[in-house]
C-alpha cells in the first residue's frame, strides 16, 4: 500500500493520475495547503520541504517503507517500480526524462508564476503578468512544436512526461491561453483528457 499526500494542484495530479494509470493500491491523505497542513510536524517528517505531493511505500525497494518527495522523482520511483511508462530502451528512457526535466524546469515553475500573478497577486503587477504570461505562451509553442509530429511529447508513447505536463495544461485557462491558438496540444489534451485513468486522478483528493 502505497499512503499519498496530496492536495488538488497540478503537482499532486501528477501522481495521482500514474497511480491510477499503474493500479497501485494507494491510500490518500488530503494535504490542505491552503490552512498550512504543510507545515505540520508529520508531513515535515515525510517530506522536510513541506511541499506537495509526497508518498510513502511501504514496500519500498529493499522490502523495508521508503518516503518519497518531489513530483518528478516519485513519477520515476513509480515507473521502476511497476516496468510502466519510462521506457525500457536506452534513448527512449532518455528522450522521456528530458521532457520529464522540460516539465519541472520550465512549465511547472513558469506556468505557476503566470497562475500566481494573473490570480493570487494581492494587486496587478503589469512586469509579472507580462513576463510570466509570455514565458507561458513561449513554452506553450515548444510543446506545440513538438507534438505537431507526435501523438505523445517522447519515445513515441505515453509516458510519465505526458502525465506530468497535463495537470498544467489543465489549467491553460487560468493563464488566459485558448488551446485553439497551440492545435497539437490540444490534439494531446483531448487524447490524454479521454483516459479514464486521468479522469480518476484528476479528482484526487475529493475535497
Amino acid at each position: 500500500m502505497i499512503d499519498f499526500y496530496t492536495w488538488s494542484t497540478p503537482n499532486g495530479r501528477k501522481i495521482s493520475i500514474m497511480l491510477e494509470e499503474c493500479g497501485l493500491p494507494y491510500q490518500t491523505h488530503a494535504i490542505n495547503i491552503g490552512q498550512n497542513d504543510q507545515f505540520k510536524p508529520e508531513f515535515v517528517a515525510i517530506n522536510p520541504n513541506s511541499k506537495i505531493p509526497a508518498i510513502v511505500d511501504s514496500d519500498g525497494p529493499d522490502g523495508k517503507p521508503i518516503a518519497m518527495m518531489e513530483s518528478g522523482a516519485i513519477l520515476i520511483y513509480l515507473a521502476g517500480k511497476t516496468g510502466k511508462f519510462l521506457p525500457q530502451a536506452v534513448r527512449g528512457r532518455y528522450d522521456a526524462l528530458q521532457w520529464l526535466m522540460f516539465q519541472m524546469g520550465g512549465v511547472g515553475p513558469m506556468f505557476g508564476q503566470a497562475h500566481h500573478f494573473l490570480r493570487a497577486a494581492k494587486e496587478p503587477v503589469p512586469y509579472g503578468i507580462e513576463r510570466y504570461v509570455k514565458e507561458t505562451r513561449r513554452l506553450y509553442g515548444v510543446l506545440d512544436k513538438q507534438l505537431a509530429g507526435h501523438e505523445w511529447l517522447a519515445a513515441g508513447e505515453y509516458t510519465i512526461a505526458d502525465m506530468a505536463t497535463y495537470p498544467w495544461v489543465a489549467r491553460h485557462e487560468w493563464h488566459k491561453v485558448d488551446l485553439k491558438d497551440f492545435p497539437g496540444v490540444k490534439r494531446w489534451y483531448d487524447r490524454i483528457s479521454a483516459r479514464p485513468a486521468v479522469q480518476r486522478g484528476m479528482a484526487v483528493p475529493k475535497v
